[in-house]
């Protein structure tokens, strides 16, 4: 589909680095090796790496073979532009910077509801359609971080979206905050093919507990990342997963899983399942997200979605859990806005102390 070869594609933002630069001579190994395995998709963004993600793919990818040889996938980021005449020479700054006349596809970036009404408002989305239009763009999309009815919004409003990017992975799949599964749902809904993020959760699932490690281990010789990555490509309308490589061996470690992609069979799912229910173990919170407390809130608080939060904090301790609370508490419903009022206690079926859960939610993600 857009000319993509095979399923799999290559995220630039996690490229091998030594001495704050990017390692070319290994990047270019693992271009070289990916390209000669049939593969073709490249994605960037212009603050990948604190800008260094676009040169290295013009020194590495752009510059050493034809132009027909690859996709490329860039962004345009709400962090780099303030006003509507900004975003064409941004535009021509990234072009120049990987070195290309043209992307294959260009995406609005990270688009939850706060910077989806920022690119409306300064004609983000025409302006790029413009550039469609002129050629200088051959497809046009989105990267999605929020619930599934902002999507639907952003869908409805914007049916000149052809794809759309998103978190999806096996732990994400029914998290309340990352809502994976609904935002998969969506894209189906409106026929929007599906480009895959974070389908190892940021290198986490490759980094598993030990208890979670051994199920794979029995299971059969192959990484913990192959099953993150199998399980994410072999869901249907899904155009291509995306791993963020950070060296030649992980390079070829995926080559070999997806250069003849198989999608998870029975026993191989049964052992994600097995991985699942490890990390359940792992929360802090035993929340199942039943939303019985949330009726009776009256500050509005968002309390299983919370509890998705510091879970996810306390299981792998990244950035994500930060981004995504802030995202969450936006608009209000902040573990801090609890007035201790208990009625929420009164009707908890697992009887979570909640208070006192959120005041520790208050202390991990509400300090300057």
């Amino acid at each position: 589909m857009y000319g993509i070869k095979k399923n799999f594609g290559f995220g630039c933002m996690r490229l091998p680095m030594k001495d704050g630069e990017v390692d070319s001579a290994e990047f270019s190994k693992m271009v070289d090796a990916f390209l000669d395995a049939g593969f073709n998709y490249f994605d960037t963004a212009h603050g990948y790496l604190d800008g260094k993600s676009e040169p290295a793919l013009k020194e590495c990818l752009t510059s050493r073979y034809p132009r027909d040889r690859y996709i490329l996938t860039d962004k345009l980021s709400g962090w780099h532009f303030e006003k509507e005449e900004d975003i064409r020479p941004l535009f021509a700054k990234q072009l120049e910077a990987v070195g290309v006349d043209y992307f294959d596809f260009y995406l609005m970036h990270t688009q939850d509801a706060k910077f989806f009404e920022k690119f409306k408002r300064l004609r983000a989305y025409e302006t790029a359609l413009e550039l469609k239009a002129e050629g200088k763009i051959k497809h046009f999309g989105i990267s999605f971080h929020d619930s599934a009815d902002v999507l639907e919004r952003i869908l409805t409003e914007y049916p000149q979206i052809e794809v759309v990017q998103i978190q999806f992975n096996y732990l994400d799949y029914d998290d309340p905050a990352v809502q994976s599964r609904k935002c998969y749902e969506v894209c189906r809904k409106f026929g929007k093919p599906v480009i895959v993020m974070e389908p190892v959760k940021g290198g986490s699932l490759a980094r598993l507990p030990e208890e979670a490690r051994k199920i794979y281990e029995s299971a059969g010789n192959m990484s913990a990342a192959s099953y993150a990555i199998r399980y994410a490509a072999g869901f249907e309308g899904v155009m291509t997963v995306l791993s963020g490589m950070s060296d030649l061996a992980q390079t070829l470690d995926n080559i070999s899983y997806m250069k003849d992609f198989k999608p998870l069979d029975e026993r191989e799912m049964s052992a994600v399942n097995g991985v699942l229910e490890v990390y359940k173990a792992l929360q802090v919170v035993p929340c199942t997200a039943c939303s019985y407390c949330t009726n009776v809130c009256p500050q509005g608080v968002k309390i299983p979605d919370i509890f998705a939060c510091v879970n996810s904090k306390k299981t792998f301790n990244n950035w994500g859990a930060d981004m995504y609370y802030a995202k969450l508490t936006l608009d209000g419903g902040k573990a801090s806005d609890c007035v201790g009022c208990g009625s929420c206690e009164e009707v908890c079926p697992q009887h979570i102390e909640i208070r006192s859960c959120l005041n520790d939610a208050a202390e991990m993600f509400e300090k300057e």
